[in-house]
């Protein structure tokens, strides 16, 4: 079949989804629980960000960045150090592709073809209808997701784009490790990168545009700093670039500052922005916001009944697993009109630096904001028995909670360890739980979660004053 368009094919489905990320799978999923027809329509790999060029790619480097880095801290005594052996970069990169792989196939690419959802290849725009063309296709359904996820953004600072640059897609697929780098950035993939190429050798430069780890509690942001100092990564604040040129083989960044700093590269990580070009969402009553996301109501759906949107796209927190709830989500509401929404109170962040950043709730200044009488308590890891004994009692845990019930309304670490405990952080925010009741709480002795129970036992107890494992 053929129309005025050139399509060559029509099919219909109950449900069709732009992009194959995370949020793209959670709703695919769903639908098919729900025994519904499923298309998704993907323009690059399946798979979308988390598995190819973010999360698992990222923290399978930083891993073996950090096995590396071990070599050399000399934290432990009669532990010989050495000088951290040389990289094999091109085998450290083999061994991500392995991974992303393995995973892109089983976890997405196997999981289709088990659920019975259609794969596209194909970039996919909204026509009249509303429908999809795609793949020379016109596609309906009852209902569309999109969930096209986010890309880089790069500031537009004269004479970036042709002097070249990496983001952190690109730098995972060097063929050798740069000798030295400027990282313009300084939020959670910024310090990522930092971190893995100092902890592969590579000498490291950030330049935060504002201020390093700014979304985090000042005191993480403090701690961070110094460890970023430990790993000789020299941090440049308020740094606003200018202008970029090459200087034979190295690229110079200027700052408004009328500073100079030049590397063998620069990687750009200062944030990134919804993928909506082309999909033409205006022409079927889909509004996009000013970072050119997709809007949304709390129950992810957009300007058009038919139309819902899920994930990066939409400017929400950009976690895998809100993509996943919220595409779960959208599919309940379209299809059943449940009208659910939700709690972001709870949600919690990471940063996979080592020591890692994890936070949940609240930040003492967004309590503030919200007109919350708040009492904070800030608890050293030099009191964290677990902390001690393994040498490395670098950053803080910070409690916030309301003055007048005790409940606890943020949780935030600075500490190895610290993305696995913040889960007792996300449970005792949801569960409306008080100081009191986290520092009545069993934790078992010499781990890193026991460091939010003895920062609740501050609120009421000097902790120089407690006994190991004891109030």
């Amino acid at each position: 079949m053929s129309n005025d368009l050139g399509i060559s094919r029509r099919s219909r489905h109950d449900l069709a989804v732009i992009g194959s990320g995370a949020g793209a799978f959670a709703a695919a999923i769903a639908a098919r629980d729900r025994d519904l027809s499923v298309v998704m329509l993907e323009g690059g790999i399946v798979g979308g960000t988390c598995v190819n060029v973010g999360c698992i790619p990222s923290k399978a480097l930083l891993a073996a960045a950090q096995a590396r880095h071990c070599q050399t801290d000399g934290r432990f005594p009669g532990i010989g150090v050495g000088a951290g052996g040389p990289v094999d970069f091109a085998a450290l990169i083999a061994g991500k592709r392995e991974i992303v792989g393995r995973l892109r196939r089983e976890k997405y690419v196997d999981l289709a073809e088990e659920y019975g959802i259609e794969l596209v290849a194909g970039r996919a725009s909204f026509v009249e209808g509303p429908a999809i063309e795609a793949d020379r296709r016109r596609i309906e359904a009852e209902h569309y997701l999109v969930a096209t996820g986010s890309e880089p953004y790069i500031p537009d600072v004269p004479g970036l784009a042709e002097r070249g640059f990496l983001t952190s897609a690109t730098a995972m697929e060097l063929e050798r490790l740069p000798a030295s780098m400027l990282v313009l950035g300084g939020g959670y993939v910024a310090m990522e990168m930092a971190q893995l190429f100092a902890h592969l050798g590579t000498r490291v430069t950030v330049l935060a545009r504002s201020k390093l780890a700014r979304h985090e509690e000042p005191e993480i942001a403090a701690g961070v700093r110094d460890v970023f100092a430990a790993d000789g990564i020299d941090v440049i604040e308020d740094a606003q670039p200018v202008a970029v040129h090459r200087e034979g083989p190295q690229i110079v960044v200027v700052l408004a500052s009328d500073r100079e700093f030049r590397a063998e590269q620069l990687l750009i990580a200062a944030g990134r922005r919804p993928r909506t070009d082309d999909l033409r969402l205006d022409g079927v009553g889909v509004q996009i916001g000013p970072r050119g996301e997709v809007a949304v109501d709390d129950d992810m759906s957009t300007g058009n009944p038919r139309i819902w949107a899920a994930g990066d796209v939409t400017g929400h927190p950009q976690f895998v697993y809100v993509a996943a709830r919220q595409g779960a989500l959208a599919v309940e509401n379209a299809f059943e009109g449940a009208a659910r929404r939700i709690d972001y109170s709870a949600l919690p962040r990471i940063t996979f630096i080592a020591p890692a950043i994890a936070s949940a709730g609240l930040t003492e200044a967004q309590a503030l904001e919200r007109g919350l009488d708040c009492a904070c308590r800030v608890l050293s890891l030099d009191y964290v028995p677990r902390a001690i004994v393994s040498r490395d009692t670098r950053g803080v845990v910070k409690l916030v909670a309301e003055r007048a019930t005790g409940r606890v309304v943020g949780v935030h670490l600075l500490a190895a360890g610290a993305g696995d405990a913040i889960l007792a952080g996300v449970y005792a925010i949801e569960a409306r739980r008080t100081v009191a009741d986290m520092a009545a709480d069993w934790d078992p002795y010499l781990t890193i979660g026991e460091a939010i129970q003895l920062a609740a036992r501050a609120f009421t107890r000097d902790p120089r004053r407690l006994s190991c494992c004891a109030a």
